[in-house]
């Protein structure tokens, strides 16, 4: 991989005024603020739910046309425009983060396959979604040739990105480099659904019990290998700040890191949140949900110091058999497809956060509604009271052209917070 990178010095220029100005908005009292608002909540004593307007699906709306045309110029002005532009144009409660973040340049080939994807493209020239190709054919046939993934990391191409975005930037925004291949991976089901197709699966639960058991297994086995190299390799990094840690929520907390590392200096999975969800297991009933997936999660939760779970998924059916005993649970999503009321009253007073995602149809389709925008919201205030709230927009792919959309949203929503909560 080529580890020489080239810009003008216009786009040097232009790089270190974005910078400024990332740092001069990260530098403001709000930011301080909400860095207290967050460590308060996610320690389970907040006094206001919080508010995330996760953008990154509708950016293109949002982002004005970059004005450098080098691709190490556009990766770095790209990086740099995300939290000024939602500082800007949205203003919720994320925090403008003092330094810029360079990610390990990470490879995995899951299982040793490589899964071809057929992209569709949709009006706007978005890829979003796709077909592929899924290598189990036959369980009991194609199991016992399942390989473990394989990995490593470009130590090379990393440190010479980090250097180079150090010399343009580096004496404005610190350089900090991080690990983010754990962020969306502790996924099983969905690796289950890539390998073998999500009717597949289903069909598996009847037709071969025992070996889908199997194969749950060796996901669960190839995560946690997958796991430890990074520990052994000292790739692991703590995502106890303002680092993304949850289907939208933000890490900052004083429980983590764990005693060890205060010895040690070594980052362990005990040390960090782990994201993790089974939207693909929503058309299954609780039992099967008990029997075939969470025998799994139990086991891959415990290895982590705090969880949070869930995505897209309605969790009220398996919530009291199952994910309320996943271990180190402190978040939960309850997304617009959830009994709002059954998870209100089932957390409160507890030390696990309701974390709810509203319906993303407000903000994503057609003309934004006020009226019926603060019926949704009011509901989800009113289930839950007495719970540790916070609020997730996510999965909004197009602003249908009305840009203030997000930000009257948020200020709707802190409004109604004044008045309600």
């Amino acid at each position: 991989m080529n580890t020489t990178f080239s810009i003008t010095q216009e786009e040097r220029h232009y790089l270190r005024e974005l910078a400024k100005k990332q740092l001069e908005y990260a530098n403001l009292s709000i930011m301080d603020e909400r860095k207290k608002l967050w460590y308060a909540h996610n320690g389970l004593k907040g006094e206001r739910p919080v508010i995330v307007m996760e953008m990154d699906t509708f950016k293109r709306d949002l982002l004005p046309a970059f004005k450098c045309h080098s691709k190490a110029a556009i990766e770095i002005e790209k990086n740099l425009l995300i939290p000024i532009i939602n500082h800007e144009l949205i203003d919720d409660d994320k925090v403008v983060p003092n330094y810029y973040t360079v990610y390990s340049k990470i490879h995995i080939n899951e299982f040793d396959f490589n899964i071809r994807k057929q992209y569709a493209v949709d009006a706007t020239g978005r890829e979003v979604g796709f077909t592929q190709e899924h290598p189990i054919k036959n369980l009991p046939v194609d199991l016992p040739q399942l390989k473990h993934s394989t990995y490593h990391v470009d130590r090379e191409y990393t440190y010479a990105w980090k250097s180079f975005v150090e010399e343009v930037i580096g004496d404005i925004l610190p350089v900090k480099l991080k690990n983010d291949k754990l962020k969306w991976h502790v996924v099983p089901s969905r690796m289950i659904v890539d390998l073998m197709g999500l009717e597949n699966m289903m069909y598996a639960m009847m037709d071969y019990p025992e070996e889908l058991h199997q194969l749950y297994e060796f996901i669960k086995n190839d995560i946690l290998n997958f796991i430890k190299w990074q520990e052994k390799e000292g790739l692991l990094s703590l995502n106890n700040k303002n680092d993304y840690a949850g289907a939208g929520s933000y890490g900052f907390t004083n429980e983590l890191p764990s005693n060890d590392f205060d010895k040690t200096q070594l980052v362990t999975t005990k040390d960090i949140w782990v994201n993790m969800n089974s939207q693909e297991s929503v058309g299954i009933s609780s039992s099967m949900y008990g029997e075939f997936i969470f025998p799994y999660y139990r086991d891959l939760a415990k290895e982590f110091g705090l969880v949070y779970y869930g995505c897209c998924e309605p969790v009220h059916d398996i919530w009291d058999d199952y994910i309320s005993k996943l271990p180190n649970l402190r978040k939960v999503s309850v997304s617009p497809w959830c009994n709002e009321e059954f998870m209100g009253n089932a957390l409160k007073g507890e030390n696990i956060i309701y974390s709810r995602k509203p319906s993303p149809n407000f903000i994503g389709v057609g003309q934004f509604d006020e009226v019926e925008f603060k019926e949704h919201i009011s509901h989800t205030l009113n289930a839950a009271k007495g719970c540790h709230l916070e609020i997730i927009f996510r999965d909004i792919y197009t602003l249908s052209g009305e840009k203030d959309k997000p930000r009257k949203a948020v200020k709707i929503l802190r409004e109604l917070i004044e008045d309600i909560w």
